[in-house]
């Protein structure tokens, strides 16, 4: 994207607009840069317009040289909701940003994340635990995804990036700031083995109210939201609030019951979070790897060679039908046949596009 394209979305980005007024614009006006050729009537006329926001809009700055100069220097990229590199789980939920900086690469392996949050004030079993459960989730083909934050969120940012797995932060500030200061070095390394995203354009501050409007994009990138060590006032419940409104499972590792440090995450439990003692907790209850019911007797079933094969090019990673049939030199007809077979046996799953991953 370049040009007054870019400019003229970068303008809009700093004007920090409401995501749903800003969506509106954006789908009212085929090119950005004619909302800021618009008239005061004309935009009073879209829906929900306030005059408060028209004028906003109506006297708003052209870029500074120091706001472009810091967007070329952020090695950022710019995606609209639109765009195909959009992360497809933000646009299931009302107020998802409708632009996006992303430093880094997102994948589509990316949708099977899990969220994994806490205090920014961990004990040295708060930290550890998070690290281990980082490690052993990106094992299983697990993205981490977390804030960015000091403490648990380093501790589990950390943890997949020593798994050599997967992890995405996403900031409550500019895309090219580094809040904690001492964090420089973290969100290089993660834009290199993932992700760091924001909805902030460069420069933006980390003023106290971003964060809780961040964590509702921290939730929705996952299947599922991991608290490990929050006390009652810990903004990782409001993590795990969010989850719970986009009908996703919680899970709570539970802590020292005389500390207090813990106490969010004991109180998740009681209102129905699953209580988790293992990796294995968490796996199962978002369905990656179902135990068979105790009372099933019946064997695992007798694969040939080709199916066996298949089941080998499969993993977390969704992988589509032509990439399989090109793999393995098999017509896509009799590639679908035995899709179909090892599907019914519950050894592979159909995702969305025609792809498959492996049950495990």
């Amino acid at each position: 994207m370049e040009g007054a394209r870019l400019r003229a979305l970068l303008r809009l980005a700093y004007l920090e607009l409401p995501p749903r007024r800003l969506r509106l614009l954006l789908e009212h006006y085929h090119e950005p840069e004619a909302i800021f050729s618009a008239s005061r009537q004309e935009l009073l006329r879209l829906e929900g317009m306030t005059e408060a926001v028209a004028a906003r809009i109506l006297n708003a700055p052209e870029l500074t040289p120091k706001q472009w100069q810091r967007w070329q220097q952020a090695e950022a990229r710019l995606l609209t909701w639109r765009d195909d590199g959009y992360p497809p789980p933000l646009r299931e939920i009302e107020d998802f940003p409708p632009l996006l900086f992303v430093r880094g690469s997102l994948q589509e392996r990316d949708r099977f994340a899990i969220a994994i949050v806490g205090t920014r004030r961990p004990t040295p079993y708060g930290r550890s635990i998070a690290e281990r459960l980082a490690r052993e989730l990106s094992r299983y083909g697990l993205t981490v995804v977390s804030g960015g934050a000091r403490g648990i969120d380093t501790a589990a940012h950390t943890g997949a990036l020593r798994a050599g797995g997967r992890t995405l932060a996403v900031l409550g500030c500019g895309i090219d700031v580094a809040y904690p200061a001492d964090s420089a070095a973290l969100f290089q390394r993660i834009s290199t083995q993932g992700a760091v995203l924001s909805e902030y354009p460069p420069g933006i501050t980390p003023d106290a109210w971003r964060f809780p409007a961040r964590n509702r994009l921290v939730s929705a990138l996952a299947l599922g939201v991991l608290v490990v060590e929050a006390p009652n006032d810990s903004g990782a419940l409001i993590t795990a609030t969010h989850a719970l409104e986009q009908g996703k499972p919680v899970f709570a590792v539970p802590g020292n019951i005389d500390t207090g440090h813990s106490a969010g995450c004991h109180q998740l439990i009681k209102d129905g979070a699953t209580l988790v003692d293992s990796v294995e907790d968490v796996v199962c209850g978002l369905g990656i790897a179902p135990e068979p019911p105790p009372e099933r007797t019946a064997p695992v079933p007798s694969l040939t060679p080709m199916q066996q094969q298949l089941l080998q090019s499969l993993s977390l990673t969704p992988k589509h039908v032509d990439t399989l049939a090109d793999e393995l030199g098999m017509p896509v007809a009799q590639l679908n046949a035995e899709l179909l077979l090892l599907e019914m046996h519950n050894l592979v799953r159909r995702q969305p596009g025609n792809t498959y991953v492996r049950v495990l």
